[in-house]
């Protein structure tokens, strides 16, 4: 019987055929030419100056907290985080000394719920901000935007599981000072294990490729090398191995960005199949709760995330899904602030929407192999129980 799996190998057999032929002719395989194309066509597709390859989205992630925290943009180390998103979005935050401030989810998107959000920047008066573009339905970006006017913070987007989603035809990722993008398995797009982080700010992009390799000068621009050699009284034969800030290394490889070349060919074609399925999905569960979005916004998910009416009925949806061969999962984590690594340590955070999304969530598939039919059975399913 057919399997409806949430997530399907996007690297598909032709990719394969033509990585196997690449390697055939002995080609570099560590971060070299094909990285930095990438890294160019990455940054052209999303609509940002500059794009840094990495190993995964959680590394980005942890690039990005750390550039950040050494940028001389923060006038505090307080940082708002989101409750619903990944651990990786908040760990780096608490790994590196911050004081993180949770903030609950929009009814609507799940996002962060901007009336607390602007509660928060009046009592704490953070200096940075990071959201997550949820399942790849945008968060209402012009009020955001309002705001980060208003308030003045470092605003940072986590889109790891918003490739190719939209507000007002730009693409998230291209709203704040730095972005993630995760091409894990089952993302919208994969390089099998990798990530990018995205900025316009030079200064921001030359800290980037420091941190994301030990922390050296070598791939700085030559006279971004120049200009830190006399500004530390260096003689250039220590140039290659100089090392500026503490960094780490979380490169990938010329391989990946092989892949992620091809990726790029068939972004296009990806999004739409899967905003399509998406809005059909919308339309097909009316019963149900699930992310809503603006008139302004295109989503673009990794999976449909809905909600059940109680936990009753979540557990009868996850039988009649498994009884049908249809995957299905918690909505991403739930409520963050309810797992042990943040209650442990700030207590449990408790909001209306998110402990919805915590007890109630479910995700419903939605990658290149669900057609529109695959769609109406998926839903016929669904409304049964």
């Amino acid at each position: 019987m057919r399997q409806y799996k949430l997530a399907e190998q996007i690297i598909d057999q032709h990719d394969l055929n033509a990585l196997a032929d690449w390697l055939q002719h002995n080609p570099q395989l560590t971060k070299g030419p094909l990285t930095l194309e990438f890294e160019c066509q990455w940054a052209r597709w999303i609509g940002t100056k500059y794009a840094v390859f990495c190993n995964s989205g959680s590394s980005a992630n942890l690039l990005m907290a750390y550039a950040a925290l050494l940028s001389g943009k923060l006038k505090n180390r307080k940082v708002v985080v989101p409750s619903v998103g990944w651990v990786t979005t908040i760990a780096p935050f608490m790994q590196f000394g911050f004081e993180p401030l949770m903030c609950g989810a929009d009814k609507d998107n799940f996002g962060l719920d901007l009336s607390q959000l602007e509660r928060l920047l009046q009592q704490h008066d953070p200096a940075a901000v990071i959201a997550v573009q949820v399942l790849g339905v945008p968060m209402d970006m012009d009020s955001l935007a309002a705001l980060q006017r208003r308030y003045g913070f470092f605003f940072m987007e986590d889109a790891c599981a918003a490739l190719g989603a939209e507000y007002g035809g730009k693409k998230v990722g291209a709203f704040s000072a730095m972005s993630s993008f995760s091409f894990f398995f089952g993302h919208q797009l994969s390089t099998i294990e990798g990530g990018m982080v995205n900025t316009d700010d030079e200064d921001l992009y030359h800290l980037l490729l420091m941190l994301r390799s030990h922390g050296w000068l070598k791939d700085l621009p030559k006279e971004k090398r120049s200009a830190f050699m006399q500004k530390y009284h260096l003689d250039d034969w220590h140039e290659p191995f100089t090392f500026i800030v503490p960094g780490f290394n979380l490169r990938t490889t010329d391989a990946q960005a092989f892949l992620g070349l091809r990726m790029i060919d068939k972004a296009n074609a990806v999004t739409k199949r899967r905003t399509e399925n998406h809005l059909l999905y919308a339309k097909l569960l009316p019963s149900l709760e699930w992310q809503r979005w603006s008139e302004k916004a295109a989503p673009c998910s990794i999976s449909f995330g809905a909600l059940a009416r109680d936990r009753a009925h979540r557990k009868q949806i996850v039988a009649a899904l498994d009884a049908h061969h249809i995957e299905t999962r918690l909505f991403s984590a739930g409520n963050l602030g309810l797992h042990p690594f943040w209650s442990e340590r700030y207590g449990e955070f408790h909001d209306e929407v998110s402990d919805k999304i915590h007890s109630c969530g479910f995700f419903l598939p939605n990658n290149e192999s669900i057609t529109p039919e695959d769609v109406h059975y998926i839903c016929n399913v669904v409304n049964s129980v």
